[in-house]
């Protein structure tokens, strides 16, 4: 039952993020779709962060499994039988070994556990875009997608003049980008105001 439900929040989550990119493209043209396999190697590499929101299914153990909490500040889950987890900066894969590795024995002889995102942490945006602020993610954003989100560009904005500062970066150093540059949850953009 559970495996069913995790194909059709893929299946969902593949759909949500076509929508977004077919909102801001024109709908005839299916060259804009995010690459399925694309959006799995994301998911794959995917590194949990503060306010990422996520749900975890221990299969047959409905006792055991959450649904949709939010991360702390500090990047912890707390699970049954287990206690506070820290999962800042792991993959949906490591938690999962990380849960099965802790119930395992103690708590159940070959337990099975799947961990999936329910909700990414937002990407900001500020500068000279229409409506500057914290937008949901969707994999496969770039720059331009994420200003597309932002009400676009201001007549003023410099695209020769486009900043990010990545999420997981703990020294925050801003980097130049382009329009294509890839976005990811956490990231700060913003674009400067063009003088000439």
């Amino acid at each position: 039952m559970f495996y069913k439900r995790f194909l059709l929040v893929t299946a969902l989550l593949l759909v949500l993020s076509g929508r977004a990119v077919y909102a801001q493209s024109d709908i005839s043209s299916t060259s804009t779709l995010p690459d399925p396999l694309a959006v799995s190697n994301f998911l794959s590499i995917y590194k949990l962060g503060s306010g990422d929101v996520i749900s975890i299914q221990v299969f047959g153990e409905e006792d055991l499994s959450r649904e949709k909490v939010r991360l702390t500040d500090t990047g912890t889950v707390f699970m049954p039988g287990l206690g506070e987890l820290s999962v800042r900066g792991k993959t949906l894969g490591d938690v999962e070994r990380m849960i099965a590795d802790g119930l395992r024995g103690r708590i159940l002889v070959n337990p099975k556990v799947s961990v999936y995102v329910e909700e990414y942490r937002p990407f900001f945006i500020n500068g000279m875009v229409d409506k500057p602020g914290g937008f949901p993610f969707q994999p496969g954003l770039t720059v331009r997608k994420a200003a597309a989100l932002a009400g676009g560009f201001k007549e003023r904005a410099s695209l020769n003049k486009l900043y990010l500062i990545r999420g997981d970066d703990p020294r925050q150093v801003q980097v130049k980008v382009n329009l294509n540059t890839p976005v990811f949850p956490g990231d700060i953009i913003t674009v400067e105001e063009s003088f000439f």
